[in-house]
């Protein structure tokens, strides 16, 4: 069994904006404009299910879906069946929230996972509970007082109105003081809203949402983006006219004309 792994951001946050949504002037106004976002658009197929339609046609209406789609068809005719592994960060996070419905609904990929991280919410809690039921291997980081896993707000009064996070959050935060403070990953409960997770602080740090696992996702200049890979995997990858990163243990041959050597060298035996 082969994996691959699609990234559709673990691009810096302002660059990925630029590209995928709209043009935004700063990270604080995306931020500012998350607070207003409303659940406007019903989910094709799924009753009552509400997301907002920015994050949905960020996904659905531009070039990225057609592309992701195009490369898992492609991969799976040199692979065979593949377990997806779709990350994001950020609005990234989102995109590859819904890049892994649209696979596993529209296009029957039996076996998607999901790690996110600093995503925003994206729909109402029967989005969730139906994301949950498609995609129940997802794993949603958060960072200490990140303040975009808060956005749009969350209202505990208002659960058919307000907008509702999915399982499973893993809340990165310090415990310990001074030289004693070390890092500790709670896995939160299954409702997506842990109150005892990121909810138990104030959502109002930009700089942990730019840093996860210490590891600067941060462009280095605006209207730039950038692929955050270990340096290690270099020898593994090559880079296409499009851009797009090809990881391999063999880089120069696919998996099917290694499979088509291995076939000749045992009817040879």
């Amino acid at each position: 069994m082969h994996d691959v792994i699609i990234h559709l951001t673990m691009f810096a946050l302002t660059g990925y904006m630029l590209t995928v949504m709209y043009i935004v002037n700063s990270i604080q106004n995306w931020i500012e404009d998350l607070y207003w976002k409303q659940l406007d658009l019903k989910y094709p197929d799924m009753p009552d299910a509400m997301v907002h339609h920015g994050f949905y046609y960020a996904y659905h209406n531009t070039t990225l879906r057609s592309g992701v789609i195009d490369g898992v068809k492609r991969a799976k005719e040199l692979f065979g069946d593949l377990k997806i592994i779709v990350l994001g960060h950020s609005m990234g996070g989102a995109m590859a929230s819904l890049c892994a419905l649209d696979l596993r609904v529209h296009h029957n990929v039996g076996d998607v996972q999901v790690m996110t991280f600093g995503q925003p919410r994206i729909g109402n809690a029967v989005f969730a509970s139906y994301y949950t039921q498609f995609v129940p291997n997802t794993i949603r980081v958060t960072h200490e007082h990140d303040i975009v896993p808060h956005l749009p707000p969350y209202y505990p009064h208002f659960p058919r109105k307000t907008y509702h996070h999915f399982p499973r959050e893993v809340w990165l935060h310090e415990a310990g003081f001074g030289l004693l403070a070390y890092t500790v990953d709670t896995v939160c409960d299954g409702s997506g809203e842990d109150p005892s997770c990121s909810r138990s602080v104030m959502g109002n740090s930009i700089l942990d949402h730019l840093i996860y696992y210490n590891v600067n996702l941060k462009a280095e200049s605006w209207n730039s983006c950038r692929i955050v890979r270990d340096p290690s995997l270099a020898k593994y990858g090559t880079t296409d006219d499009a851009g797009n990163i090809k990881l391999s243990k063999n880089p120069v041959s696919s998996a099917l004309k290694l499979n088509t050597e291995l076939d000749a060298a045992v009817n040879v035996v």
